[in-house]
């Protein structure tokens, strides 16, 4: 079992258990680890005690989130430019298919592809030449494999050719989930789809970290107030997982809502990049 597996597990307890505060020792219990190394182990992949954790978790962060959310989306959107934060966030070129392109479906490309560790589980990354065009996270359990990443990727590029390719995909990862000094070169993203899902993607690289959008406030500030449904339908046809910050859609209540990814991943990326937001620091106390 992976590390994300055990906090993916320990933050399914806490959310069916947030109301009832359980404390450390239960936790770990039912993580089946000691207090002391699931503390450790939260420490180093969240920043935070599971305590302060389950603070993000809760509804009223939530919604905290949704109306934080509101503004800042506002602020980017008239600025045109996105928060501060992680690479995907200020660093990101996003362009979308010519039509050329979509027609021959790659004909003539190389696409490099491999899985990767992420503090969310391994994923599949892909790359061609003109940048990363797939990112899907794998999950045993929920029975998302390689292959079938693979085929997503092939039907989207039938024409292209694929090769395998970890250590390159490793290296894209760490540009997606590690801080990169300022000044680095963007990260080029090349995605297929209408016109109208690609301003919801380009839309949602303007949500910075530790913030979250509802479906019909997006819809607002692209001018198609009432399309919240249609917007929902783009965010979840995103096919670069977390490199598109689909995870900072919730609904207008501020429930989190699913994820094409799994909800749990959802949950644990809005958390943590609120608690990184926040600044806050791991806390002396055992939750």
């Amino acid at each position: 079992m992976s590390d994300y597996d055990r906090i993916a597990c320990a933050i399914r307890y806490l959310e069916a258990q947030r109301r009832a505060q359980p404390d450390l020792a239960a936790l770990a219990a039912h993580v089946g680890l000691s207090p002391y190394h699931l503390h450790r182990l939260f420490r180093a992949w969240a920043g935070i005690t599971p305590k302060d954790f389950l603070q993000c978790l809760t509804l009223e962060h939530a919604k905290g989130l949704l109306h934080a959310g509101a503004s800042v989306l506002d602020a980017a959107l008239d600025a045109g430019l996105s928060g501060p934060g992680r690479l995907h966030d200020a660093c990101v070129a996003l362009e979308a298919a010519s039509p050329g392109e979509v027609k021959s479906g790659g004909a003539g490309w190389t696409l490099h592809a491999g899985v990767a560790d992420t503090p969310f589980g391994p994923c599949l990354i892909a790359e061609g030449p003109r940048g990363v065009c797939h990112l899907g996270f794998l999950d045993a359990a929920r029975s998302a494999s390689v292959a079938d990443e693979l085929t997503q990727l092939q039907a989207a590029w039938p024409a292209a050719r694929l090769r395998r390719d970890d250590a390159g995909a490793a290296r894209v990862a760490r540009r997606i989930f590690v801080r990169t000094p300022q000044g680095a070169p963007p990260l080029r993203a090349l995605v297929r789809g209408t016109d109208f899902q690609v301003r919801v993607w380009r839309a949602l690289l303007r949500v910075p970290p530790g913030a979250a959008v509802s479906y019909g406030r997006l819809a607002a500030a692209l001018g198609r107030p009432g399309a919240g449904r249609a917007v929902g339908a783009a965010v979840g046809r995103n096919p670069l997982a977390y490199l598109i910050p689909c995870h900072r859609v919730i609904r207008e209540t501020g429930v989190i809502g699913d994820y094409r990814w799994d909800a749990t991943r959802k949950r644990a990326m809005l958390a943590w990049e609120a608690a990184a937001s926040d600044g806050a620091a791991p806390g002396s106390d055992m939750l």
